[in-house]
């Protein structure tokens, strides 16, 4: 997966260190209910389309850039789904990052789903009843998601 210029920069003056860094969920519904996944290249494991954000990037926008490099598909973002600080990971070089995840439900709005960049090696729409299994942070967000137009959800807040 490509690293983004302003991790690469940073990660020369930090090495592998924890960096904190915000990244966006998108759970991608059509009108039938379905959710678009991807399979991710890395790990080979199904995914929701997820991503870092650059520097200064709205989050929305975020979300809607990361569908559209990974499958090819014009969303809009429709509301908010969660705020939530994920636990700390390390990358298979030893980079260690803490991610502040935004999660927002979208609706596609053109596009056919294809495979678009090299960060996923499959991509396609699943019914709620045929989705493979997900991150717990990822399935908490679908299941956001498909609940409606509920408040938002926050780490601690309940």
């Amino acid at each position: 997966m490509p690293v983004p210029e302003f991790v690469v920069a940073l990660r020369t003056k930090i090495g592998h260190a924890p960096l904190p860094l915000s990244g966006v969920i998108a759970v991608v519904l059509d009108e039938r209910g379905r959710v678009l996944l991807v399979r991710r290249s890395d790990n080979g494991e199904w995914a929701l389309t997820t991503g870092c954000l650059e520097p200064g990037e709205q989050p929305a926008d975020g979300a809607r850039r990361e569908v559209f490099e990974e499958t090819g598909v014009v969303v809009e973002a429709e509301r908010l789904l969660s705020v939530e600080a994920l636990e700390l990971s390390t990358a298979p070089n030893g980079d260690q990052v803490h991610w502040l995840a935004i999660g927002f439900r979208c609706r596609p709005v053109a596009g056919t789903p294809r495979v678009n960049d090299d960060e996923s090696v499959e991509v396609g729409w699943f019914a709620p009843d045929s989705v493979p299994p997900l991150p717990a942070h990822q399935a908490r967000c679908l299941a956001l998601a498909r609940a409606g137009d509920g408040d938002p959800w926050f780490a601690g807040s309940r």
